[in-house]
């Protein structure tokens, strides 16, 4: 049976809260991925969680190549992967991946990604799933295919297929130098082949894998070939605007569309409290927005950013999740120091560069939508559940996404896109503004968090108790080493929709409990780096803080006047992260400035050299504004910061220098790295703020204003 807290539960920690499209009769407001007309799924076994959509039980895997894999009468290779491309290049490392093992070259491989009609069915993008779990699977396709080829070439020459080498898009007989290319091969055919059997090769053999590469089709991105969701076009395509609630849980009582109506082309849709707008341009459409004169009965009573916390310490649930190990208690009671705090995590916009947009196409009672998701196959069941169509009648596709940062669970546009297009009896495309995605997309959650520890003089853990309201149990486990331990998870009632950020809720996890074990050595007179050591068996973890701690010169460089240095470490989806970070606080302004940042990471076996650093580098630049200043504000049901100009994130002077650590571990399978480098740097930063100032921050963003001065 599976123990609570393991990577990746089967529960739903944070389903996306507040309904999604008003419409008369009753739906589902959130994802269900088992339902009637689903191919397979990738998984075979029940799937892991996700905190903003529910985990999907066993389905069986497609058995047959042709499923993964097509070679053409050219010679190109097409993958087929329900995964989507939103800025994290796993085109890139699927294809080194599949180049690898099929013997192909790199320029060979085209990938289907996220089509509802032509992949097999996926879950979704997220968890950093993609690398461990859509890499062997394609891997063990590309095999198999290679396989097929090898016997195919066998039959033709009459020798035996052990024989034959397979590599550089032809198979080749060494003993008579004969070769054939993998189009004159296939012929064009589907090959015929289970996926299972085939060996693949260890990354100890890599050639094509774990070289650095770069971006496929980045080309296509700098010269502005690629065609975002918003920049997609049918014949006749109308444009749709859709009419939002005064706030939050406000019921449309009137709409007075006569005015809007007269506009040359426009089309009004009412459905319930779904009330949109389609015509011919932006403008016309907007326009015809604004004509329409709505009455809202608004809820009042609602909690903002003064009373979040308390609000959600006064709604929390029973512990959903809960591990025990030993007396805390009793542990407590014997401990010769204890400490009690208190952390907190405010609500924070995934602030992705390209908003949710989406166009849909009606032919027939059959619905085609093209939009930016993690979740294709989810947001068609969601579009038919909403429209009340059969599944089989929608199909999904997802052009390459300028990212999500699990954002981009739900087809809230989609929707919209479709409902209009199925009024207006034309295509209908929908992109929200940046106050739109500001204000109706979900949030990460807030939280507070509580962390309770007991120790010995020598610096010996010897009790731990961990409580996280609200925002999720991901990564809510302790790493080191303590005998009595009592951790839990309690939902509480959100005043506003939240679901999935990158890391989910390590971010808050981490940094409560790595902040807690700065206080905790700071008590104990002890350096933050040997408190940890002391308390961690763990090797690669171990390993991560040793190497972050040896590039950043820990203990070896003393900070200047107004400078401190902070380390933190964890683990998470598979990957061990180590993040040392040196801080100066202006001493007229008070404000803080990340100096350097070292971060050592280590995820198994490095399928793309370049494409991890970035994503580590990426982490921790977005890290930034989590762990200084970004939080949503909010009041009586309105957002009171939704735009870039109110709303702060990390700009160019604000990135720090950056040293980036990796250890390969190729003797280790690969896991993802797309979250896990992120949860590193506000703990980090928290405790170099603590060493340049003496003042200890608990709530994230930590200095939004500045430092407060030390009491």
């Amino acid at each position: 049976m599976r123990e609570p807290f393991e990577p990746y539960p089967e529960l739903a920690q944070h389903e996306v809260e507040g309904r999604l499209h008003w419409f008369d009769s009753d739906r589902r407001a959130f994802l269900k991925v088992l339902g009637g007309g689903v191919l397979v799924c990738l998984w075979p076994a029940p799937s892991p969680g996700q905190e903003s959509g529910r985990g999907s039980g066993g389905r069986d895997l497609p058995k047959q190549v042709a499923a993964w894999l097509h070679v053409g009468e050219n010679g190109r290779v097409t993958v087929f992967t329900g995964k989507v491309e939103i800025g994290q290049n796993i085109r890139t490392s699927l294809a080194q991946q599949v180049a690898e093992e099929l013997g192909a070259p790199i320029e060979a491989i085209d990938l289907v990604m996220g089509d509802t009609d032509r992949t097999p069915f996926d879950m979704g993008t997220f968890g950093s799933r993609t690398t461990p779990t859509m890499g062997p699977q394609l891997r063990a396709a590309a095999a198999a295919a290679r396989e097929g080829l090898k016997d195919l070439a066998a039959k033709r020459w009459s020798v035996a297929a052990s024989t034959l080498e397979a590599r550089d898009g032809k198979v080749t007989d060494p003993a008579s130098r004969r070769s054939l290319s993998f189009g004159e091969l296939s012929r064009g055919e589907e090959l015929v082949r289970d996926v299972e059997g085939a060996a693949v090769s260890p990354p100890q053999n890599w050639k094509i894998a774990g070289t650095p590469l770069h971006k496929v089709n980045g080309r296509d991105f700098v010269t502005g070939r690629h065609r975002y969701s918003a920049d997609l076009a049918r014949p006749g395509m109308l444009h749709g605007k859709v009419l939002r609630p005064a706030s939050f849980k406000a019921t449309l009582t009137s709409a007075d569309t006569s005015a809007a109506e007269k506009i040359s082309g426009a089309t009004v849709v009412r459905d319930g409290d779904f009330l949109g707008v389609a015509a011919p341009t932006l403008t016309a459409a907007e326009k015809a927005l604004a004509a329409i004169r709505a009455q809202w009965n608004e809820t009042a009573g609602q909690p903002g950013n003064a009373d979040l916390f308390e609000h959600l310490k006064q709604t929390r649930e029973p512990a959903r999740d809960s591990h025990v190990v030993g007396s805390v208690e009793q542990a407590l009671g014997t401990a010769d120091v204890r400490l009690s705090r208190t952390y907190t995590v405010e609500y924070i916009a995934h602030a992705p560069l390209e908003p949710r947009a989406a166009l849909a196409e009606w032919n027939g009672d059959r619905l085609s939508v093209w939009t930016g998701t993690q979740r294709p196959f989810a947001v068609r069941e969601e579009l038919a559940s909403a429209l009340r169509i059969p599944v089989e009648k929608v199909r999904v596709q997802v052009p390459d996404t300028g990212s999500a940062y699990g954002g981009k669970h739900t087809g809230d546009a989609a929707v919209e896109a479709a409902r209009l297009a199925k009024a207006a009896a034309r295509p209908v495309k929908v992109v929200w503004t940046r106050e739109e995605e500001f204000t109706w997309a979900y949030f990460r959650p807030a939280g507070v968090l509580e962390a309770t520890s007991g120790a010995r003089r020598d610096g010996t853990l010897t009790a731990w108790e961990f409580h996280n309201t609200n925002s999720g149990p991901a990564a809510i486990r302790t790493p080191y080493d303590v005998a009595n331990q009592k951790i839990e998870f309690h939902a509480a009632a959100s005043p506003l929709r939240q679901g999935s950020y990158r890391g989910l809720a390590a971010t808050a996890n981490v940094f409560a409990r790595e902040s807690h074990m700065d206080e905790l050595a700071h008590a104990l007179a002890m350096d933050p780096l040997a408190f940890r050591l002391k308390n961690l068996s763990d090797p690669r973890l171990k390993a991560v803080f040793e190497a972050a701690a040896e590039t950043f010169g820990w203990g070896k460089t003393k900070a200047g006047p107004g400078s401190g240095f902070g380390i933190a470490g964890g683990v998470e989806k598979g990957g061990y992260l180590a993040t040392c970070a040196e801080v100066a606080v202006d001493p007229a302004t008070r404000q803080a400035r990340i100096v350097r940042v070292v971060e050592a990471f280590e995820c198994g076996a490095v399928v793309n050299p370049d494409g991890l650093k970035n994503q580590i580098e990426g982490a921790i630049v977005q890290g930034i504004g989590g762990a200084l200043f970004e939080a949503i504000r909010f009041e009586k049901g309105r957002i009171e910061n939704p735009h870039f100009a109110q709303y702060r994130v990390p700009r160019i002077p604000d990135v720090p220098k950056i040293e980036v650590v990796v250890l390969d571990r190729k003797d280790l399978p690969p896991a993802g790295a797309g979250e896990t480098p992120l949860f590193g740097l506000a703990p980090a930063v928290a405790g170099a703020i603590f060493a340049a100032t003496g003042v200890r921050l608990r709530g994230l963003p930590l200095s939004p204003r500045g430092v407060p001065a030390k009491a």
